[in-house]
């Protein structure tokens, strides 16, 4: 976004008088409500870049600008028509929702690409389950699914079934630090100790993935948190599969 957002914000400051200034000399040969149709288009081309605060920019101006010169009293920003405000007024009003519309639609289709790339991921490695890659190509592989996932610095694997005090990651996607479940999203993922996912299979432990949060605030959702689990779990399934086929490796 940062490449594009001081353009936006330009944009949205000076498009607007740019095309009332077009529309002055044919404003005694229009209604003011097509005028404003008009700005609202120029309201939704700024909207669809996603920035609040230039849609708002690009609202406001529009209003003032839509009053300066295509209302009576001409270049002045006083009106004298009770329509020509509710018009200004309205213009403004519309281009604020516009922007709002436009910025939930595309959260919605982030967090949509989102899901798609989480359900990628899982489908990857279940994948490599099948074909029989080798545990330590599958632990490497989801090593990186959950740095990724989770937007931490780092994941390391250690084998067996010893327990510790630190945080967990539970497979119903909470986080606790003994019997105290911990707010994420309020408060993200601990900072100061590894947080411990248990990587299991059919019951039994198989190691687990020790997740290091240390150098920023991550606040992984849920969805986040469980997609985490089930990553854990196909490990679980393919070192349980490779002691089946070789027990005493």
């Amino acid at each position: 976004m940062e490449s594009y957002r001081t353009p936006v914000l330009i944009g949205s400051l000076l498009a607007p008088p740019a095309v009332c200034a077009l529309l002055t000399p044919f404003r005694s040969h229009f209604d003011n409500a097509n005028a404003a149709l008009v700005l609202v288009v120029v309201i939704v081309a700024v909207a669809v870049f996603g920035i609040r605060v230039a849609g708002v920019l690009a609202a406001v101006s529009s209003a003032v600008w839509f009053d300066f010169f295509l209302t009576v009293p001409y270049n002045s920003f006083r009106i004298d028509s009770s329509n020509d405000v509710e018009q200004a007024v309205l213009l403004m009003v519309i281009g604020v929702a516009v922007t709002q519309i436009a910025i939930w639609g595309r959260r919605q289709q982030a967090n949509a690409s989102r899901r798609r790339g989480y359900l990628d991921g899982v489908i990857t490695t279940s994948q490599a389950v099948a074909a029989g890659a080798s545990a330590d190509d599958l632990i490497e592989q989801v090593r990186a699914e959950l740095t990724a996932v989770l937007g931490i610095d780092g994941v390391k694997f250690v084998a067996g079934s010893k327990q510790t005090e630190a945080p967990r990651l539970n497979p119903d996607g909470t986080v606790a630090r003994g019997q105290h479940v911990l707010k994420v999203e309020r408060d993200g993922l601990p900072t100061n100790a590894e947080i411990e996912l248990i990587v299991q299979h059919a019951g039994a432990t198989r190691g687990r993935f020790l997740l290091t949060a240390a150098s920023r605030i991550a606040r992984p959702d849920l969805e986040q948190r469980l997609v985490a689990v089930a990553l854990a779990d196909q490990v679980g399934a393919a070192l349980s599969t490779q002691e089946a086929i070789h027990p005493h490796v």
